[in-house]
Parts: C-alpha cells; sequence; structure tokens
C-alpha cells in the first residue's frame, strides 16, 4: 500500500476502495471465540475503514465504537450503518482518531472486545498503541487482531502482513492466546494482558573491532523515547560506532541521521557518561549521548539492521515483553536512573547529570 498521511487514506476511501470483505468463516469464527457477554458488552474497532466489522459486531450484541485515522472512512461507515435495516440505533458509532497521536478521552473507559482486522500492521507505534488501548479492556475481555501473514501476501504488499517474528513480539505479553489460520489470515485471541519485566540480552558475538560506540536517547515533545526493533529480535536505541576521529557526540549526531533520518546539531547533543562492559570476552565502551533538539520525523534508513523505530513510554521499559540491547539499556538507565532493574554488571563514568526534564515524576 505504501500509505503514510492522513491525505492518501481520505482518497482511498473517497475513490471507494476498501479492503478484503469480511467473510462467513470470519463471522462464525468471531461469534464462536468471542460472542457478546450476555446482556450485551463493549467493543472498540480500530482501523474500521468503512464499518463492516463494526456493524457485524453490533448485529451480535455488542456496542460498538468504531475509529479510523481517515475521515472519509468514517463519513462512509455512518452512513452505511444509517442504512441497514433495522438501523442498529445507539449499537455503533464512528469516530475519527488517529490513536497513535490524538487523545483517547472520546473512547470509552472500558471494552470487552477490542479488535483490530488488516489493520495493526499499518500502526508505527504499534506496541505503544497496544499497551494503551489493553487498559481499557475489562477482565475477561480479549484483543482480537486479524492480519494477512507474511507468506501469504506478494512482495509488494508486505506492508499490510506480519511475519512470524512480529507475532511472536505482539502476543508476548498475554497470558492467554489462540491462533487460527485460515485463507492466508491469522486470526489471534489475547486474552489476560501480563505485566511481564523486561529482559536483557545481546545481538551475538561482534566482529572483531574495539567496541566503541554511542547509545543515543532521543524523546518526542510528549517526552516518549525512541526505539528500534532490531533485525535481532532486541529493542534498540540509535547509536554505533565512532568512525575515525570523530568524538561520541559527532559519532551520535551521524548515527541518529543515518538511522532515523532524525537531523541535529551537535550543539544539541549531550555527552552524559561513558560505560563500560564487555561483549564475549571484547571489551565494550559505551558513551550516554542525550539529543535535546532534533528536526524530521524517524524512518528506516537502513533496514539490513532495523525494521522500524517506535516511539515508547519511558514508563513502559522496565515491562517490555521483550528483550531490551543490554549497551542501550545502560544508556537508558544513565538517563533515568533506578528505572530498570537487574542490568548487568557495566562500569558507569558519569560526566554529566541528566537535565532535570529527564526525572520521572
Amino acid at each position: 500500500m505504501g500509505y503514510v498521511t492522513q491525505d492518501e487514506w481520505d482518497s482511498h476511501y473517497g475513490a471507494g476502495r476498501a479492503f478484503r470483505p469480511l467473510d462467513t468463516s470470519e463471522h462464525e469464527l468471531l461469534r464462536e471465540l468471542v460472542p457478546a457477554p450476555t446482556g450485551g458488552g463493549h467493543a472498540l474497532d480500530v482501523g474500521c475503514g468503512l464499518g463492516e466489522l463494526a456493524r457485524h459486531l453490533a448485529t451480535t450484541g455488542y456496542t460498538v465504537d468504531g475509529v479510523d485515522y481517515a475521515a472519509s472512512a468514517v463519513t462512509l461507515a455512518t452512513g452505511l450503518a444509517e442504512q441497514m435495516s433495522p438501523p442498529p440505533a445507539g449499537k455503533v458509532r464512528f469516530l475519527r482518531c488517529d490513536v497513535e497521536r490524538d487523545s483517547l478521552d472520546a473512547l470509552r473507559s472500558s471494552y470487552d472486545l477490542i479488535t483490530f482486522r488488516l489493520s495493526y500492521a499499518f500502526l508505527g507505534d504499534r506496541t505503544r498503541v497496544m499497551r494503551r488501548l489493553r487498559e481499557r479492556l475489562n477482565p475477561g475481555g480479549a484483543v482480537v487482531v486479524i492480519t494477512p501473514v507474511v507468506d501469504a501476501v506478494p512482495a509488494e504488499r508486505r506492508d499490510l502482513a506480519l511475519d512470524e517474528d512480529e507475532i511472536a513480539l505482539l502476543t508476548a505479553g498475554w497470558r492467554t492466546v489462540e491462533r487460527h489460520d485460515a485463507d492466508g489470515l491469522a486470526t489471534l485471541v489475547l486474552r489476560g494482558p501480563a505485566a511481564g519485566t523486561v529482559s536483557f540480552r545481546g545481538k551475538g558475538r561482534p566482529s572483531p573491532h574495539a567496541l566503541t560506540g554511542t547509545g543515543v536517547v532521543v524523546t518526542d515533545a510528549a517526552g516518549r523515547v525512541l526505539l528500534g526493533r532490531s533485525v535481532r529480535e532486541v529493542w534498540e536505541l540509535p547509536g554505533g560506532k565512532n568512525e575515525g576521529s570523530e568524538s561520541f557526540v559527532e559519532a551520535a549526531v551521524r548515527e541518529l541521521a543515518e538511522e532515523t533520518g532524525l537531523r541535529a546539531e551537535a550543539t544539541d547533543a549531550r555527552l552524559l557518561a561513558i560505560l563500560m562492559d564487555d561483549a564475549h570476552g571484547i571489551p565494550r565502551l559505551t558513551a550516554a549521548v542525550r539529543v535535546v533538539a532534533f528536526r524530521g520525523e524517524p524512518a528506516v534508513r537502513e533496514p539490513d539492521l532495523i525494521r522500524r523505530w517506535e516511539w515508547h513510554e519511558v514508563t513502559d521499559l522496565p515491562s517490555l515483553a521483550s528483550h531490551l540491547f543490554t549497551p542501550s539499556a545502560h544508556v537508558l538507565d544513565a538517563v533515568w536512573p533506578g528505572l530498570l532493574p537487574g542490568l548487568p554488571p557495566v562500569h558507569r563514568h558519569i560526566l554529566v547529570q541528566p537535565p532535570s526534564s529527564d526525572a520521572l515524576a
């Protein structure tokens, strides 16, 4: 698809285009796996598009909120609901909401069911979004993600699908996971959010090198920290090895631009600490660099290393349901001391205390 902006999505729906229709097998599977509670329940359909799933859930006993990024989708979905016979008065409403960036105050405080049908792969900060939405899940409720799998779609449409690593990451933070595969779609039913505790690991034996480099902490206007999902299945900060005679600060600014496209000046970077540990017996020196101003939006510039970048709430880091690259964990601890419990040993040489704005409440 390649859609990025709201205008592109508005054009998609405004031109009368949709996605794969909801079929009978999906109807039956949803009725079997997530029936509405006795007396009715509340459901949230994220990325509702033209509202087909939301309308179906309304007919099965749910009161449904359908939300979408595209205003044209919300307008069309509302019109289609009004044409139903009988119309599901009071049973379904459609809201324009960017769940990654907008306030979620217009949503209900709790839901019995949250669905993502063909929409989860389009989220950039999907880990954070899922964390925030599942906080609204009632006890005993379920999240259902219906997604194409990579093996079932052509290469040019892989952005519509999740691969097995992404599915494993999605399902890691739940006590109960059911998976049903049919016709190229995986239906994942997730119950019982599990708090979990973040773990730490490396990425394999490095090639012979004097291991010196930087870890770059950059936050957005809301105070969220940027982490990349590595092809080696760990979260990590932007950063990398020094080149030639460049300083740690120069390396940090260069690596930030090369990996994410974010632009900063050396004067926008603060060298906070030097951290020393080892990797497979090779000494490793990591500089903790805090970038306080930047331009641009994060994008994957080195896909052979990083699959995507996401903004994470700092308070979520101790319970990430996945591995965090150990040097990145040490750098984060230099900025927010005491944030991450159980860190592997490291020698810390603190040069500058982090800015007061980095203090956790």
